[in-house]
């Protein structure tokens, strides 16, 4: 088993991160993607399921997927306490707490992201979070769906970040300009982009936004949908 991290994009702002042969499953929006047809949401692998906020295009498949997989979900307590009257369990954690998983060894730190955060009937989804990912010396930022914030710049007093996984579509979200600040915020090199093109309105122009990357001395992946990168390869 190798002692890296590998993350496959799913589309929209999905990602499954895999770290010794566990899956760690963010915000499944998929079977409602018409960008992600090909990918068959019974394939998917999950030992637990991150889910940031409620909002419908990241938790469209969560119930599906841990009724399959027996998954369980680490997300907020509100979040959870939806899932578990569906009689899907977790793991409820809060904005600035940590737990470890994996028998230990992946540290999951919720943080702060500026967003809102309700179901699709209008409850109430608890406050909109991202997660730091620590395994192995190797730490991924999941933002969530988040506005550039101050609060930002304290994840490197802490943590060295070699991935941060961005929503970059604008409109909903942060776009490309604030996405590259957010890179500088938390001092990492290399962006894998998320949370665009779903929708018209979050359509972006993939070779100017690397370009503008480029400029800022930082690296835009943008995968295929179903395609993965391996994180060590991005490590100096």
């Amino acid at each position: 088993i190798t002692k890296n991290m590998k993350v496959t994009y799913l589309g929209h702002a999905c990602v499954n991160i895999e770290i010794e042969g566990a899956h760690f499953l963010v915000d499944p929006f998929i079977s409602a993607n018409p960008l992600a047809q090909h990918i068959n949401i019974n394939d998917i692998e999950a030992t637990y399921i991150l889910l940031t906020h409620a909002h419908g295009d990241h938790i469209l498949d969560a119930e599906a997927i841990a009724k399959r997989t027996g998954a369980p979900l680490i997300t907020n307590p509100e979040i959870l306490a939806h899932y578990r009257a569906l009689g899907i369990d977790g793991h409820d954690m809060n904005i600035g707490g940590s737990h470890r998983f994996l028998d230990g060894k992946v540290k999951i730190k919720m943080i702060k992201a500026v967003h809102s955060s309700s179901f699709p009937d209008g409850s109430y989804g608890g406050n909109p979070a991202g997660f730091l990912i620590n395994y192995n010396d190797t730490t991924i930022y999941v933002s969530g769906d988040t506005a550039l914030t101050m609060d930002m710049k304290i994840i490197p007093h802490q943590y060295k970040v070699d991935l941060g996984i961005f929503p970059i579509g604008n409109n909903y979200t942060m776009g490309v300009r604030d996405a590259i600040t957010a890179a500088k915020f938390v001092e990492t090199d290399n962006v894998l982009g998320v949370h665009y093109d779903t929708f018209e309105v979050i359509k972006i122009d993939k070779e100017a936004s690397k370009r503008k990357f480029s400029d800022a001395h930082k690296r835009l992946h943008l995968l295929e949908i179903g395609a993965t990168l391996d994180v060590s390869t991005l490590i100096r």
